[in-house]
């Protein structure tokens, strides 16, 4: 199974727009970071976790192919608001999106063109499913097992796919999400900065300590603003098998 990072940064990326500082105006592209996203792809199988505004600029390099499936972590602009760009995708088919009802329900009305009785021609067809947390869904040879954690007051859905945890946008987990994270290879988990905390997000120390406590062989780190500072600097911070992701990162599990 094969993750690639279309996307890294938090709702603004990186650099933030009118912003001079070192991180927005560094020349390292692992500092450039577009709204987060991830491809998930095994021979057989892809799929596309989120689907942003910067959808169209992320999957240009990507061979174009089908995709069996769009995984929602919460409907957030910054995490569906490139959901119209995929209708080149849908001359392979219906795209399938999952998310939970009050995700499906929020696109409903951001999208209602989508999804009218008489749809206007060459508007993409995406087929809403809705998913609940610790219900497996099949999709391919991929088992997905949605699970919740806390968006400041809003529950949204990480995933788990096989022994890769994806979850971004959390503040706090319910202790009884963690029997759903044994036995994890590949963690990946949002960090959005490192001091002034925020109602809705970990910081950078929230991010290790939770990853530590699940104890996944690796962890990469998403979700990130310019004020976690420069991506060299930081990884050369973190402890051994903890590291920030950046944008079009591949990582085989």
């Amino acid at each position: 199974m094969r993750l690639t990072f279309l996307g890294t940064g938090t709702s603004c990326g990186v650099p933030t727009i009118g912003c001079q500082c070192r991180v927005c105006t560094s020349a390292d592209p692992h500092d450039k970071r577009l709204r987060c996203s991830a491809l998930v792809e095994t021979e057989q199988t892809r799929l596309l976790i989120d689907c942003g505004p910067d959808f169209r600029q992320q999957i240009m390099p990507q061979p174009f192919r089908r995709i069996d499936g769009i995984l929602i972590t919460h409907s957030h602009y910054d995490h569906v608001g490139g959901l119209d760009d995929i209708r080149p995708y849908c001359q392979f088919g219906v795209i399938n999106v999952y998310a939970d009802p009050i995700s499906c329900q929020a696109m409903l009305q951001m999208l209602p063109y989508c999804f009218a009785a008489n749809r206007y021609p060459g508007v993409p067809a995406i087929q809403l499913n809705q998913v609940h947390k610790h219900e497996p869904l099949q999709i391919g040879d991929l088992e997905i097992l949605p699970i919740e954690v806390m968006h400041g007051a809003l529950p949204i859905l990480g995933y788990r796919i096989g022994s890769l945890v994806y979850i971004t946008d959390m503040k706090t987990i319910d202790d009884g999400e963690l029997p759903y994270l044994k036995d994890v290879d590949t963690l990946v988990v949002n960090a959005l900065r490192v001091t002034e905390p925020h109602h809705a997000h970990q910081l950078l120390d929230d991010a290790v300590s939770f990853a530590q406590r699940i104890g996944a062989r690796r962890t990469l780190l998403i979700h990130s603003s310019h004020d976690i500072g420069l991506h060299e600097e930081v990884n050369e911070q973190l402890p051994e098998g903890i590291e920030m992701a950046y944008d079009g990162q591949i990582v085989e599990i």
